[in-house]
């Protein structure tokens, strides 16, 4: 199950994500995403983790916990839509 992580505090590492979410099982992914220009977190992440009763469990413990000092929201990750990109000027 792909598991969205969104109100991160932006010095929040891909690193403590796993590290947080390994405490619930096995961890297969976990990004957080960044700005391609700065490098800079955008503020939130996602983890992958391939047992859903484990995946599950950790969005019920872990959503609206603190987290770096913020409450993350956490839930299960929606399909992307890919949407027409425009051309930057």
């Amino acid at each position: 199950m792909n598991i969205y992580i969104g109100n991160l505090a932006y010095d929040v590492t891909s690193d403590h994500l796993h590290e947080a979410f390994g405490a619930f099982g096995y961890i297969s992914r976990a990004t957080v995403i960044t700005d391609r220009e700065t490098g800079r977190s955008r503020g939130f992440g996602f983890v992958e983790m391939p047992n859903n009763n484990e995946a599950r469990k950790a969005i019920k413990e872990m959503n609206e916990q603190p987290l770096s000092g913020r409450n993350i929201r956490v839930n299960e990750a929606k399909p992307r839509v890919d949407r027409p990109r425009h051309p930057r000027f």
